[in-house]
């Protein structure tokens, strides 16, 4: 997989083990991921700008790295490590919602993400860069089918917490115990059958004109409720 942009490639160059290329700009000058650089065992292909840019087919801040695929983690491996908070993608579409998320995921301690594996957007160079670099340092569960694993997460003592416009406000839901919060599709909110397996579900008053928040904004404003109330 190929990924780009500054603050992955210093994360990533931190951890080199995963980096199987190195592609620079020819006119590259940051002293700082110069200097993990020379720390890394492998010799960077240096390119041309034009080169560069149809490599990454973004925005590439002058560094390419083509690193293994991400490899998502096993539910069952994850919960014998007694997790308490995750957050759950009810088919969230945009790379770069997903990305933030994971941004905000990682900063908040939240155990794992679980996504489906259909009809999602998935682990890619976008939701890398978007992430920061957050990625790497975050489990994400990929599953079949998400009403079993909701059920699953039931067995294991979990409360879950969906979010949607009509509900109860969400700084008024206890979030003391094994707490998996729901994020739905950008554009159609949670699906039924998910909806209907929630024991809460959580809303954002909204104050202004607008009739609803970004997903990832959405995700943000909810996940940190938790940490607050956990406090």
């Amino acid at each position: 997989m190929l990924v780009y942009g500054r603050n992955v490639a210093t994360e990533l160059l931190k951890q080199s083990k995963k980096i199987k290329k190195i592609f620079l700009q020819d006119n590259f000058n940051d002293e700082k991921i110069n200097s993990l650089l020379e720390k890394v065992k492998i010799q960077p292909k240096i390119m041309s700008k034009k080169q560069m840019d149809n490599l990454a087919g973004g925005v590439h801040q002058g560094i390419i790295l083509d690193i293994e695929d991400y490899q998502y983690k096993d539910l069952e491996d994850m919960l014998s490590k007694n997790p308490n908070f995750i957050v759950i993608l009810d088919h969230l579409e945009d790379p770069h919602n997903f990305g933030a998320i994971i941004r905000t995921c990682e900063a908040a301690g939240v155990n794992m993400i679980i996504i489906p594996k259909d009809r999602q957007a998935l682990v890619n160079a976008t939701v890398m860069k978007t992430s920061a670099g957050a990625l790497l340092n975050v489990n994400i569960v990929k599953v079949t089918n998400l009403a079993n694993t909701i059920k699953r997460l039931k067995k294991e003592g979990f409360w879950i917490v969906g979010t949607d416009m009509e509900g109860t406000k969400y700084d008024e839901i206890d979030y003391a115990e094994k707490t998996a919060i729901i994020i739905g599709n950008e554009g159609s909110g949670m699906s039924q059958i998910v909806a209907k397996a929630c024991d809460f579900i959580a809303t954002i008053p909204l104050y202004g004109h607008v009739n609803s928040l970004n997903a990832s904004v959405s995700a943000g404003i909810v996940i940190y409720e938790v940490v607050r109330h956990r406090k």
